[in-house]
């Protein structure tokens, strides 16, 4: 009976010390686990102590899981068995507000953009090069290759619209007959013709012998290799007054450039084209050297117009030639009295006006002082009327003195005043002299 006694107080004393450990192996313990949804799960056993016995239930997010021991830690459960306050706890409901396929994590966001920005740097290996203006620069033309060009071009249409000679009648015809110029040779007439189609023809874009020639000024002048575009203010830096070179051209057409083109590609009066070019970027004596080229055309078709070349046209049985050299010795004396004289672009109207009678009357003067010009330069001396550097400044005082008194005398308005060419005189100053 003891013993039996003694066994069953062991035993009840056995069972106390389980529920014992029990209890101290499971108070405050707590496990993490995180869902396949990203949820992290909190569990925590909760102790019941029902007729003795000590149960357990999960606690997840503070909610406890029922007995049937499911846990919907998968995502597939529905989440309505949570209560709306777990969920905002870890942001779920942002996700799915945000569509949740899409990464939320800061590294997968920034493993995303290294991608993408590796893809974008492996496709620069796909990208050709652009070809530049110096890889395939468009060749300088000559000037005999540009007048093949018009003389193998019908210019029919043309040839309908010259006026070669002027129309004179009464007492002017009859004095012109017996005191004017000897008529050019009747077979040199149709050369004559093709001059004055040409200054009839304007720039064809669509012509790449016309391109060609416009390339070929500007590189001479800049003296680059590059090609430029063709439009823009960079003709302006040659001497044109707009981005198109061909709204300057009034009255002179093409001719206008294929005698800049002789200028510039000829090497005796290349160096010649420079100084003038180079004075035409003088502080105060500057002026744009494209459109004086082109009144300088202008002025050599009036005298060639007036016959006054004609005499000098048959004595070399050539029209071209000497209407170039014409055009060169206006420009060299248009230089001499520009740079000799001080003048700025406000005396342009009235120099190049000066100019013209003075051509008109003396042509074989002025052709031959081009050529005794020439010949000084060949020899290695500086030519009279020309200095080493004409783009230096001139150490003369009279030169300040008359740029503080013009100054005073325009004011505000010297930045702003223009080119006057010939056709831009006023009527009662022309005289006889009426321009294409």
């Amino acid at each position: 009976m003891t013993s039996e006694i003694f066994r069953g107080h062991d035993q009840e004393q056995h069972q106390q010390q389980t529920r014992l450990r029990a209890m101290e192996d499971n108070i405050d313990v707590t496990s993490h686990t995180e869902g396949l949804n990203g949820l992290s799960h909190e569990r925590k056993p909760v102790e019941e102590i029902t007729n003795g016995h000590s149960t357990f239930k999960p606690v997840i997010n503070g909610v406890a899981i029922g007995h049937n021991g499911k846990d919907y830690t998968n995502g597939s459960a529905p989440f309505g068995s949570l209560p709306i306050s777990a969920l905002k706890q870890n942001g779920l409901l942002q996700t799915l507000a945000a569509g949740g396929d899409e990464p939320t994590s800061t590294e997968e966001r920034e493993d995303a953009e290294l991608e993408k920005a590796r893809q974008e740097w492996d496709a620069l290996d796909n990208i050709q090069p652009a070809l530049t203006e110096d890889s395939n620069p468009t060749p300088l033309i000559s000037f005999n290759e540009a007048l093949q060009y018009f003389q193998t071009t019908d210019l029919g249409d043309l040839l309908k619209n010259i006026q070669p000679t002027i129309r004179r009648t009464g007492l002017a015809a009859i004095a012109h007959f017996l005191f004017g110029p000897p008529r050019m040779h009747r077979e040199l007439l149709e050369e004559r013709d093709l001059v004055f189609a040409i200054a009839q023809c304007p720039v064809d874009n669509i012509q790449t012998v016309h391109m060609r020639v416009l390339q070929t000024i500007y590189k001479r002048l800049i003296g680059t290799r590059l090609d430029c575009p063709r439009y823009g203010s960079h003709w302006e830096n040659v001497g044109f007054q707009g981005t198109d070179p061909a709204t300057d051209l009034r009255g002179t057409g093409f001719l206008g450039l294929m005698h800049t083109l002789y200028f510039v590609m000829d090497p005796e009066t290349l160096p010649l084209a420079r100084d003038i070019y180079k004075l035409s970027q003088h502080p105060t004596q500057n002026f744009p050297f494209c459109v004086m080229s082109i009144n300088m055309t202008r002025i050599a078709l009036q005298v060639l117009r007036e016959e006054a070349l004609s005499k000098e046209c048959n004595r070399r049985q050539q029209v071209v030639g000497v209407l170039n050299e014409f055009y060169v010795a206006t420009f060299l004396h248009v230089y001499q009295l520009w740079k000799n004289q001080q003048k700025t672009i406000a005396d342009s109207g009235f120099v190049l006006k000066e100019v013209e009678l003075f051509a008109k009357k003396n042509p074989k003067q002025m052709l031959r002082r081009l050529e005794v010009f020439l010949k000084e330069r060949q020899a290695g001396g500086v030519p009279r009327g020309t200095s080493p550097d004409p783009q230096a400044p001139q150490p003369s005082p009279s030169l300040g003195e008359r740029g503080a008194k013009a100054g005073m005398g325009q004011g505000s308005r010297g930045k702003e005043m223009h080119f006057t060419g010939v056709c831009d005189l006023p009527p009662d100053m022309e005289g006889e002299a009426r321009l294409i």
